[in-house]
């Protein structure tokens, strides 16, 4: 009975330490859910101005926005979980809050959106059906579902072969759809796992990032080939990619270690590697006011100045939203959209606009 009486004590501290430790893990749980639900405001920038935000509807319990795309000024935007494509039309006044969002339902795992030269067939990818969607642009009704290989992620039109390229991940290939027959013509072996392209109009070539083995390829859409490889020196997992035109460069984000290097397309090297925000996956690039963007999964918007070829400097570093990953730019009015993820609270896509 008295060894009872002595043992009570500590059985007493030792419920109350667990309950107390139960208590503070309930409370970090409920404040990571609130800042994650929450779509914070962006923090103060000195280059760009929050406009506010586009609310989209249906949400889901958990929302991540793949990508955003621009086609002839009007954003798309796809919901990867709940496997929606949205498509924003703004109002005269340009306020964001006065957006009309229509939507398209499907699967879910949905990526990117491409439309062809004419703006009324688009085209998107879907990972779990292993297939790529055409649709119509206006009236947002699948047309015909066209089967691909494993892992459809990032796509584009180029009107001068008039082919789509998909990269396909878990493929390690690219598969070329001809839009006219909506049918696959041929695939391509890239022998890693594609990321995002760009369509370089100056060497009619396509520039395709290798996620796992750290690598740029060039490839002929018409001869339907790899043609030559680079390594990228400094870069850890290439993820999303943008093309300076005029400055024979191109802008790569690397996943791993948070840069953006800048790799000549002239001497096919590196010539730059500055840190940005952590995790990046997006990157774009507006000539007319030489500024590059970057977002990754840190929630973290990098402006970065380019006034001269071998010259780039890290103007701001914005605070968004966990998981604010993607993004896109209007070249016209030269805003920037960034899509939010969300947990609970809907998704929803940021506006900035350039300051003076």
């Amino acid at each position: 009975m008295a060894t009872d009486q002595a043992i009570e004590p500590l059985r007493k501290k030792i419920f109350l330490g667990i309950r107390s430790i139960l208590l503070l893990v309930l409370v970090v749980i409920g404040l990571a859910t609130v800042w994650l639900a929450f779509p914070w405001t962006p923090s103060k920038s000195k280059t760009l101005g929050f406009e506010g935000f586009i609310e989209l509807p249906t949400p889901k319990l958990l929302n991540i926005l793949d990508y955003l795309s621009l086609h002839n000024n009007v954003p798309f935007v796809t919901n990867e979980n709940s496997g929606s494509v949205y498509r924003i039309a703004l109002p005269p006044d340009q306020m964001p809050a006065h957006a009309v969002v229509a939507i398209m339902t499907g699967a879910p795992k949905l990526h990117h959106v491409a439309l062809v030269a004419s703006g009324q067939t688009a085209y998107v990818t879907r990972s779990e059906t292993n297939s790529v969607d055409a649709f119509d642009a206006n009236e947002l009704h699948v047309l015909t579902a066209i089967p691909v290989a494993e892992g459809a992620d990032s796509l584009l039109y180029d009107p001068e072969s008039e082919l789509i390229y998909v990269a396909n991940g878990d493929s390690k290939l690219a598969t070329l759809i001809d839009p006219k027959k909506r049918k696959v013509v041929a695939t391509i072996p890239l022998g890693a796992k594609p990321e995002f392209q760009t369509f370089d109009p100056q060497t009619h070539l396509l520039y395709q990032n290798l996620e796992d083995t750290n690598a740029v390829v060039a490839i002929d859409l018409r001869g339907r080939r790899v043609i030559e490889q680079w390594a990228l020196q400094q870069c850890e997992a290439p993820t999303g990619m943008a093309l300076d035109d005029i400055g024979r460069n191109l802008f790569i984000v690397c996943n791993q270690n948070a840069k953006l290097i800048v790799f000549d397309l002239v001497g096919h090297r590196v010539i730059a590697a500055l840190l940005i925000g952590g995790g990046p996956d997006s990157v774009v690039f507006d000539p007319a006011v030489h500024r590059i963007y970057t977002t990754g999964k840190s929630g973290v918007l990098t402006v970065l100045d380019h006034t001269e070829k071998t010259h780039y400097v890290v103007l701001d570093n914005i605070d968004t939203h966990f998981g604010a990953h993607t993004l896109a730019i209007d070249l016209n009015t030269h805003r920037v959209f960034l899509g939010y993820a969300s947990v609970i609270a809907s998704p929803r896509v940021a506006v900035f606009s350039v300051k003076p």
